[in-house]
């Protein structure tokens, strides 16, 4: 008959095991081994398989079983909440990563878009600045108007007209003697609109064509000029 020591177990009655300890004996032939001047401690504390009464034993056996499956249960647990953890965080890495390269693309096409705009608005103030106008004597606010509008874009000539409509009303002759900004876009000095015609002085078409470029080149647009303009009252 195997001899089974079950360590720490007491029986409450003679008809219930209450507590069970851990199973330590070895099947047939084999015991544990035990330091002789520990031997009588470890008998002492230990209770045989053989010594418990034979209606008892099963129940014995059984509550050991119990604890090695609800142990095993628990040690599976902890691995497939580990593992389960280490999923949502290899997931959520891909998903930052995928994020962050959608908004890099997004960005990047957002970008060409706007520099394909400008280009083509560049492109589209070029044919217009090289238009020719008969030079007038002089020119009324509805003609420097219609020049203006043959010349900037038509979705940027009401950011346009704001303003001129601020800086000179439409006076292609207006002067500041304080600071010596001149024409229709009052440009400081106006020697500046020399690079677009000699005639500056006298032509609203050679202010309108500097102005343009002017506001294109700092401001992307004349809309983006007038956005300056609105939050500091001068560009």
């Amino acid at each position: 008959m195997s001899r089974i020591s079950v360590r720490g177990f007491a029986v409450a009655s003679a008809t219930a095991v209450t507590t069970v300890g851990a199973v330590v004996g070895v099947a047939a032939g084999s015991t544990p081994a035990v330091d002789d001047n520990n031997f009588e401690a470890t008998a002492a504390d230990t209770t045989l398989l053989a010594d418990i009464p034979a209606g008892q034993q099963a129940q014995v056996q059984t509550a050991s079983l119990t604890q090695q499956a609800d142990a095993q249960a628990s040690a599976a647990d902890a691995a497939a909440k580990k593992s389960a953890e280490e999923s949502a965080r290899v997931q959520a890495a891909k998903d930052a990563k995928s994020k962050k390269q959608a908004a890099e693309d997004k960005l990047e096409r957002e970008r060409e878009a706007a520099k394909k705009e400008r280009e083509e608005r560049a492109s589209r103030s070029q044919v217009r600045s090289t238009a020719t106008f008969a030079q007038q004597s002089s020119y009324s606010v509805a003609e420097v108007q219609a020049i203006a509008r043959q010349i900037v874009p038509a979705d940027q000539f009401q950011c346009f007209s704001n303003i001129v409509n601020h800086e000179s009303s439409w006076n292609y002759r207006a002067s500041n003697p304080s600071s010596g900004a001149y024409g229709l876009v009052q440009a400081l000095p106006g020697s500046k609109m020399s690079s677009a015609g000699a005639d500056w002085m006298t032509n609203p078409a050679t202010q309108i064509k500097w102005g343009l470029s002017y506001m294109n080149n700092r401001y992307d647009s004349p809309c983006g000029a007038w956005s300056f303009w609105q939050a500091n009252h001068w560009y």
